[in-house]
């Protein structure tokens, strides 16, 4: 077999999955298996559970190009995954590690009193900056109150205690209390937490 043809064959082709549906036992294991069942390798994924709703995003590689929809009807034959919705589309894969000087991580912490416009304000800021949000959860903890954690990754034009005071001063506004740290403070802090 020539070079050619030997690059020609492992060649991979990327897409995206996201699925929705309502939460119970053997979801992962039903979308994982019909991935594998075309010959699809699951390249990242990040799956959550909210107020009862299942959703994961993957990214995925096979080996021959497919059309979305026909693809995503592949995935939802699958007879664990009844009642659950799919969406495909095209995707360039980006092994890890291959992006250079990727901004650094932080992680904002909010908490307070539940009310209106609390993910927008942030939001709102953090877009103004142009700091990336890569990762987001937000819920009610009691009846009362809501926590906000979000991972962003912030270059190094930024001042940090100047987005610092900024976050506090948007907080303040609302009620809560907010924290930047550097993801690997964050990771390192709670880590000793659960530790003790």
């Amino acid at each position: 077999m020539s070079t050619q043809n030997a690059e020609e064959s492992t060649e991979r082709y990327g897409y995206v999955f996201s699925l929705l549906c309502d939460d119970r036992p053997g979801i992962v294991a039903g979308v994982s298996s019909a991935i594998n069942s075309i010959g699809g390798n699951i390249e990242a994924c990040s799956q959550t559970v909210l107020n009862r709703y299942f959703t994961i995003i993957m990214t995925v590689t096979l080996d021959r190009s497919w059309d979305c929809e026909e693809l995503g009807e592949k995935i939802l034959a699958e007879g664990r995954l009844k009642g659950c919705q799919v969406s495909v589309r095209p995707a360039v894969i980006y092994p890890e590690g291959r992006v250079e000087n990727r901004p650094d991580t932080f992680v904002i912490t909010a908490f307070g009193r539940d009310r209106n416009g609390i993910v927008s304000a942030f939001s709102r800021y953090l877009a103004e900056k142009d700091v990336n949000i890569i990762d987001l959860y937000g819920n009610r903890t009691g009846k009362e109150e809501f926590l906000l954690i979000s991972q962003v990754e912030v270059d190094a034009r930024h001042d940090i205690q100047n987005l610092q005071l900024d976050l506090e001063g948007i907080g303040s506004e609302l009620g809560f209390t907010v924290k930047l740290q550097h993801n690997n403070v964050f990771v390192a802090t709670n880590r000793l937490r659960l530790e003790h």
